[in-house]
């Protein structure tokens, strides 16, 4: 079955953000994502989680375990399960990323203090 944005589940997050899921079983799932300029995700881990970011268009800004990383276009990232991690769009412009997250982190995703 072919998937695109306007046949996926959609759901929304944080300020404005939006994500589809382009696939969702119980060994994972591939979720494409956007954040509108100058928005952010909670700083959060999980247990047993994988996740790998992968950057379509724009530029973001990844910070896991107080290390940054710029994420440009085409670029990608994995974050392993313990690590605390939170995604910036700290640019002017939407970006577009693919979280691609095994197993699936429903149940599974933990807020850090702040």
């Amino acid at each position: 079955m072919i998937i695109t944005k306007q046949t996926a589940d959609h759901y929304q997050w944080g300020d404005k953000c939006d994500g589809w899921y382009f696939a969702k079983n119980k060994n994972q799932t591939v979720i494409l994502e956007k954040m509108p300029p100058h928005t952010q995700e909670n700083r959060h881990y999980h247990k047993q989680a994988h996740q790998f970011f992968f950057i379509i268009t724009g530029t973001a800004t990844i910070e896991i375990s107080n290390e940054i990383f710029t994420l440009h276009s085409q670029q990608g990232i994995e974050i392993t399960p313990g690590l605390p991690h939170q995604i910036f769009n700290k640019s002017d412009a939407d970006i577009e990323f693919l979280v691609i997250t095994q197993p699936p982190s429903k149940g599974d995703r933990f807020d850090c203090e702040s």
